[in-house]
């Protein structure tokens, strides 16, 4: 059988994504591509197993792994040609990222204890650097001892309550490009999990918070997918602005994503119901991914309106795929990408923007530090 060969510029060309000759091989001394072989007159000669390779480094750069990590996500990774069982080799891959993530947090969270510190919890500045020291020690080694390290450090938080705004500004990246809405926003949502890795897949539309508060201080009706998430808003605020809280799902035995997903196929009144928003509404989704994809279908089919999308259902196939269609949309969103997501932080978006409102109705901040 034949193998077609590519020169290294048709290699980079059916890659494609910015790949350059230099990048391929700069990737070539990394031992990130192996050598190929080369022609009589020593030109480079790839295969279609180079561009599969060179499809899955740039797909690992884009999801934001450093170049040291995919070489050793690639070294355990089964070659596709040598094992039919697909999944097996997925799972495997999988694994072995979980595995490094689970580390890497593991080295987050150490810096977190310190970094995270308010004023009453400093220590010396000299003992922070020997700490740190641990820290790097510790974390070749897997971070199996560190229980006597805080043991010390954690003396002073019995004699004083956490002060999370000063401990947030030691771990949030810069959000100076932001309006000061969006960061309170921001910092709510992760204060509402505990994740400041959260902030990468925040993504808060053009105009989402113009016309989330434009709605909310015109008293406009609040949609949610389940109770659960009606039970964690503001209702108060949400009374005080004249705003009504309706549930699509309506059904008090419904409490976790399974029950909620099997409802909405199962019913068709739901389906229904979607259909009959008022227009303007606030639309929150926390837990259902096809509640999701189908809102995507009928805003993209002008049925339905609403003023704003909170999307942050989770799950592991739908709900990443849905929120990809609401970023999609001519509609003002805020979502969380990929399968992070759920009732509480949906609830925590919309009360976070009801505080901004009702707090400083006259900011207009967010008009001059659009996304």
């Amino acid at each position: 059988m034949n193998t077609t060969f590519f020169t290294i510029k048709e290699l980079t060309e059916t890659v494609g994504g910015g790949i350059t000759p230099r990048m391929v091989r700069h990737y070539h001394k990394l031992g990130l591509l192996p050598q190929p072989v080369r022609s009589p007159s020593n030109y480079r000669l790839y295969t279609e197993k180079d561009v599969i390779r060179l499809q899955r480094i740039m797909a690992l750069k884009q999801q934001g792994f450093q170049l040291n990590h995919i070489r050793q996500i690639l070294e355990v990774e089964p070659q596709l040609d040598t094992n039919p069982n697909l999944i097996a080799q997925l799972q495997q891959q999988y694994r072995a990222v979980i595995q490094q993530i689970a580390q890497l947090r593991q080295t987050a969270s150490a810096l977190e204890g310190l970094l995270g510190r308010d004023r009453h919890c400093q220590i010396i500045q000299a003992e922070v650097l020997a700490q740190l020291k641990l820290i790097e020690v510790e974390t070749q080694a897997g971070l199996d001892s560190l229980d006597k390290f805080w043991q010390g450090l954690d003396a002073a938080v019995h004699t004083h309550s956490e002060t999370f705004t000063e401990s947030l500004h030691h771990l949030l990246p810069d959000l100076s490009q932001r309006s000061e809405i969006e960061q309170h926003l921001i910092s709510q949502l992760v204060l509402a999990c505990g994740d400041v890795s959260l902030v990468s897949f925040i993504r808060i539309s053009q105009g989402a918070i113009a016309a989330s508060r434009t709605a909310l201080a015109a008293g406009c009706e609040i949609m949610v997918d389940i109770p659960t998430i009606a039970a964690a808003l503001d209702q108060t605020r949400l009374v005080h602005l004249g705003s009504q809280v309706k549930i699509l799902i309506d059904n008090p035995h419904i409490n976790t994503v399974t029950e909620a997903e099997q409802e909405f196929w199962q019913h068709q009144e739901w389906r229904a119901k979607l259909q009959q928003v008022s227009e303007g509404c606030i639309l929150i989704i926390g837990y259902t991914p096809s509640v999701l994809l189908e809102a995507c279908t009928l805003i993209q089919k002008q049925k339905i309106q609403p003023s704003l999308v909170i999307g942050m259902p989770i799950g592991f196939s739908h709900a990443p795929a849905a929120k990809r269609q609401l970023m999609q949309q001519n509609i003002p969103f805020i979502t969380i990408e990929g399968t992070i997501g759920g009732g509480l932080l949906a609830a925590t978006a919309l009360n976070s923007l009801v505080e901004s409102l009702i707090d400083k109705p006259d900011c207009h901040c967010y008009l001059n530090k659009c996304l």
